[in-house]
């Protein structure tokens, strides 16, 4: 990569919104200006990027948005970018701008095509990781989750009040097609008797046991996490089916919490990660690095490769999953 001079940043969000993403871009921004570097907002992504649906920012244009859930630069899916076409005029967009690096908020998807372009036009860009499912290696948590998690929970604890009064069994849906991160925590934090993600294919039987041992132990009604991703069932509906017929004496409800999950004012905890990230990234362009994440381990911000990020799916933490056992006893 060679190395510029850096004196026009562009910023970004792309793949699905989460709660903190503005409070990221209101970091960028707002030490750009500090740096006294010129900063831009492209609008919906890499979509936007090749329409050159792009904007002067301030550091007033992002006053009172760090509360705010959603992305102010709003996000979308591109198919073009996904060609070289497609790519040529996202940098000829840039270069028209005379923009010199980008930063860009998402999380695989997102990541993947920023590498794939910043290769081809040996382009400086760093990434900063922004998805409720949690799932960008390298990281212990990404922007959004945290919020997304409480809105679980939250929805959890307001089932279990039913579930109580009427004796159910409930199995509660979160997001997560391809990571538990999500049941996981609210999984333990709502107090469910069982929790299923893809990352762990316990299989029905033991579902099955599970609930057997939560009945005779005396509980009357139960609460079960599913990850919109776990291969249990064919899916929650049919899952939830299954357990009716074989286990005559719960009755049993679905709900899925769905994209309320995406939505809210963000947390604490994202707010402060979204500011140290969006400051980080900055500072990183401007160091002359590239291809590169800003991320959070062992709560100290870190700066790692691209590469990492993308190469191999996150792991669970195992802690959590040796836990699950002891605590729905």
């Amino acid at each position: 990569m060679t190395r510029i001079d850096i004196q026009n940043i562009a910023v970004m969000t792309s793949g699905g919104d989460a709660p903190g993403m503005n409070a990221a871009i209101r970091a960028v921004v707002r030490s750009s200006v500090f740096y006294k570097k010129d900063i831009y907002g492209i609008y919906r992504g890499y979509e936007g990027l090749i329409e050159g649906d792009i904007e002067r920012f301030t550091a007033r244009k992002v006053s009172n948005i760090i509360n705010r859930g959603g992305t102010i630069l709003k996000t979308a899916r591109s198919e073009e970018f996904r060609t070289p076409q497609g790519r040529k005029k996202a940098y000829q967009n840039l270069k028209q701008n005379n923009i010199d690096a980008l930063v860009v908020i998402g999380g695989d998807g997102s990541f993947r095509g920023m590498k794939i372009f910043s290769e081809e036009f040996d382009f400086p860009v760093i990434g900063i990781p922004a998805t409720i499912d949690n799932d960008i290696n390298g990281t212990d948590f990404s922007i959004g989750f945290d919020t997304a998690s409480n809105t679980a929970v939250e929805a959890i604890d307001k089932i279990r009040d039913t579930a109580s009064s009427h004796n159910r069994l409930f199995f509660i849906e979160v997001m997560g097609r391809n990571a538990g991160f999500l049941a996981l925590y609210s999984g333990i934090a709502g107090g469910a008797e069982d929790i299923l993600i893809p990352e762990e294919d316990r299989g029905i039987n033991e579902l099955l046991n599970s609930l057997k041992r939560s009945k005779r132990s005396g509980k009357t009604s139960s609460i079960v996490i599913v990850a919109e991703g776990d291969t249990t069932g064919k899916n929650v509906f049919d899952l939830a089916k299954y357990v009716e017929k074989h286990l005559k004496e719960y009755e049993v409800r679905v709900v899925i919490i769905g994209h309320i999950q995406r939505g809210g004012c963000p947390t604490t905890f994202d707010r402060v990660l979204a500011s140290r990230l969006g400051v980080k990234a900055v500072e990183a362009l401007l160091d002359g690095q590239s291809q590169k994440v800003v991320g959070y381990k062992n709560n100290r911000i870190t700066v790692y490769p691209l590469e990492t990020a993308i190469k191999k799916q996150k792991p669970v933490n195992q802690e959590l999953i040796d836990i699950i056992e002891i605590l729905t006893t």
